[in-house]
Parts: structure tokens; sequence; C-alpha cells
């Protein structure tokens, strides 16, 4: 997979699942396997809860990179006008059909660029911004599609996270995260792991981070952080 500058596609939506979507050749596949897993559901209620809280009633919201439209649909369940963005053909033909009664009542629309719409927030769950070798370029375009106020919610892999010390690839690349705070995974996925602190800056002028989850120990045990980032 290329490296990214702005929209552009992807291949999974965290590394946890990297290896299968990259050995399953359906959106089907793909989305059964996420809703079997008990800690990536657990991580989905949290994210959901959290951006439907922050959402003002009958605002409208882009989920970049939707997969195959879980959020989505539970974005539209809850009185949102959904805009759904999703480059992986497989990933897209099976949004398609799981939200198809949505779509055909017009409260869920794909799009095939962001730059269509505006909305008053964009959600990207699981990692999608891992994906990216900089965030620079893409938090200047979705300034573009976020309302002044209105905010993103990113899900990212957490590079602190402790359980992943177990690999040679994380140990290899501690000193990386503490000297540039970026490193890359070499695999056909193309993961890149961020701290916090390069995810603020690539964002700023345009979005001012409003809160980070989790603190303190946390970083130690979550596999996953959340970064809200307000539009300024």
């Amino acid at each position: 997979m290329t490296r990214h500058r702005g929209f552009g596609g992807r291949t999974s939506d965290s590394e946890s699942v990297s290896k299968v979507v990259d050995d399953v050749h359906t959106g089907e596949q793909y989305h059964k396997f996420i809703l079997a897993s008990p800690r990536d559901r657990v991580v989905r209620d949290r994210f959901q809860k959290m951006a439907l809280d922050l959402l003002p009633a009958g605002a409208d919201v882009l989920d970049f990179g939707a997969g195959t439209g879980i959020d989505a649909k539970a974005y539209a369940a809850s009185g949102h006008p959904t805009f759904v963005y999703e480059p992986a053909e497989a990933m897209r033909e099976y949004l398609l059909q799981y939200c198809r009664d949505e779509i055909a009542r017009g409260t869920l629309i794909a799009v095939a660029s962001p730059l269509t719409c505006k909305v008053q927030a964009v959600t990207a769950n699981f990692a999608v911004l891992n994906h990216f070798a900089d965030h620079a370029l893409l938090f200047e375009e979705l300034s573009q599609v976020v309302h002044q106020g209105g905010f993103v919610l990113a899900n990212m892999l957490n590079p602190y996270y402790l359980g992943d010390a177990r690999y040679g690839w994380w140990r290899a690349n501690v000193m990386n995260l503490v000297r540039r705070g970026h490193y890359a995974i070499v695999s056909e996925s193309s993961i890149h792991r961020f701290a916090p602190r390069v995810v603020v800056r690539a964002a700023a002028p345009y979005f001012r981070l409003e809160r980070l989850i989790p603190r303190g120990f946390g970083w130690a045990t979550d596999l996953y952080m959340f970064l809200l980032f307000r539009r300024i």
C-alpha cells in the first residue's frame, strides 16, 4: 500500500484485523469478523457513544473510511443525516447492501469524495488515520468539510500500548517514537504509528485538540486512543 497524501484508499480499519482483511475477499467476511470480536465491539460502542453525545440533534456527519457501514447505520438510526466515504471496493459493495434501507430513505448517502459534502462532524473509527503517512494535507482538506465549531473524532492505534512490546517491531521503534513521534511498520497494510503530539501538530492551524482518551495508565493498557479535534 502506498503512502497517502490527502484523501485516498486503504486496506483495513485497524492493525488488529489487517492480516484478516488481506486474506479475505469480500466485505461480508470482514463485516462478520469485526462484529465477532468482543474487544472491537466494546471499542466501537464507546466510539459511537462519544460521537453521538457530541453531535447536536439532527446534525449531519461524514463517516470517513466507513468500512461496511456499521457506525454509519447507527448514526443514521439516531437521526443524523450520514455521508459515507469508503474507497475500498469490497467494503463499499457490502456497505451498499448492509445500509440499503437507509440509502433508499435518503438518510445515508455514499460519496465518491469527502470534499463533496459539508458536515458538522467527521468520524474515523478503527485506525483509519493510521494508514496515512502524514496528516497535514488530510486535515487541511477536512477543514473544507467540517463547519466552524464542528469536530473530527478519530480512533487511532495507541503507539504506547505495552501489549505490543512482545513484538520485535515495537521494540525496534521505541526510540523512533521518542525522538520523532512516528514510525511505520513494514507490511502490506502500511500501518503508521503516531504520538498524539504529531497528529495535533498536523491538525493545526485548522483544528485544535479538545480531548484525548485515554490518559495516565491507560496509555499502557489500551490498544486504541480517541482524539477529538474541534474546527477553529
